[in-house]
């Protein structure tokens, strides 16, 4: 087990949405967040105390965790002089970066030395079988958005959150690093072998009580050149029942890609039902999820407005505005 509380290391993360490790923790575990250490030119603020790593364990903090997903998730020469004066100064270490922390020499000969932990959440646990495609019992609901990063987990834990409030059966099923790191399990499913990637989604969400909902984290988008892989075998291995339109409008381009516009919607809602009715004949489109955090409250409700005649599904900013509409749409399946 990952000790808490944590301090979230944001590095030098170059924008907000690369810190999106540590603000997924923050805004659905803040017990667990003791503060943030930024270093020099580090664009990202959770808003919440700059504490040194001292001031940290003074406050009870047990894990540095690497708040930061930057492309390719690789661990920097400058951030690894942090990671050392961290082990040295009594924290274990948690990481969801591809750059695993025990493939670094010197953090694994330190951490050796000093009786810490590190703990590589990337790192797949179990041995995965091969999707079979049979229907399982209980019922799935899955995030697909028109890019990576728009707020397919935000939706799916506020999803579980208001039905948990409403004494329905359900439980989130974290697919990538943050959910791992804020639920404590899951399948880290973008470091699964390809060819064991719907299996291993078949096995997180199992057959169920009819009445059960399992909530699985969406990643990444079946439209982005480079990560379309996991969104795909999460519609297959997922057999979602139900699927959720996944937007943040204010995107010039594909997340790390800018020679790639976004699809619209209706692109995604098409493109995705067919690909689940593959697996799922009776899968059906039933709501969006709109991420408005950079809109302001009359243009935020404006749009999902405007969304919500175009598509005739009920449209909400889940974390902003409440999931109720989007449950209210699952709970009539």
């Amino acid at each position: 087990m990952i000790r808490t509380p944590y301090l979230l290391f944001l590095g030098d993360a170059p924008d907000q949405l690369a810190a999106k490790v540590a603000q997924g923790i923050k805004d659905w575990r803040p017990e667990n967040a003791v503060g943030q250490l930024r270093m020099p030119g580090c664009k990202a603020d959770l808003g919440i105390a700059d504490l040194s790593l001292q001031d940290a364990r003074a406050k009870g903090a047990q894990t540095l965790v690497i708040g930061v997903a930057n492309r390719g998730g690789v661990i920097s020469d400058a951030w690894k002089v942090v990671l050392r004066e961290a082990l040295e100064a009594g924290f274990d270490l948690a990481s969801g970066l591809h750059n695993l922390l025990m493939d670094e020499p010197d953090l694994k000969e330190l951490a050796e030395s000093l009786g810490r932990k590190l703990h590589d959440v990337r790192v797949p646990s179990v041995d995965y079988p091969i999707a079979n495609g049979k229907k399982r019992s209980g019922k799935r609901v899955l995030a697909v958005g028109t890019d990576c990063s728009v707020g397919k987990m935000y939706t799916g834990l506020a999803v579980d959150a208001e039905m948990r409030k409403r004494g329905m059966k359900s439980t989130f099923r974290p697919t990538g690093q943050t959910g791992i790191l804020i639920t404590g399990g899951g399948v880290p499913l973008d470091a699964v072998v390809a060819d064991f990637m719907a299996g291993a989604v078949e096995w997180l969400t199992p057959p169920n009580e009819d009445d059960h909902w399992d909530i699985i984290e969406g990643q990444g988008s079946l439209f982005h050149a480079s990560y379309s892989g996991v969104t795909m075998a999460l519609v297959h291995g997922g057999q979602p029942d139900a699927l959720i339109l996944s937007h943040e409008p204010t995107r010039p381009h594909m997340r790390g890609l800018p020679d790639y516009a976004l699809p619209s919607l209706e692109d995604v809602r098409d493109v995705a039902l067919r690909l689940a009715q593959v697996v799922n004949p009776d899968c059906k489109v039933v709501g969006a999820s709109i991420n408005t955090q950079h809109m302001t409250e009359e243009a935020a409700a404006a749009y999902c407005a405007e969304v919500e005649a175009r598509l005739g599904l009920p449209t909400v900013d889940p974390f902003r505005h409440g999931a109720q509409r989007l449950v209210d749409a699952l709970d009539a399946l």
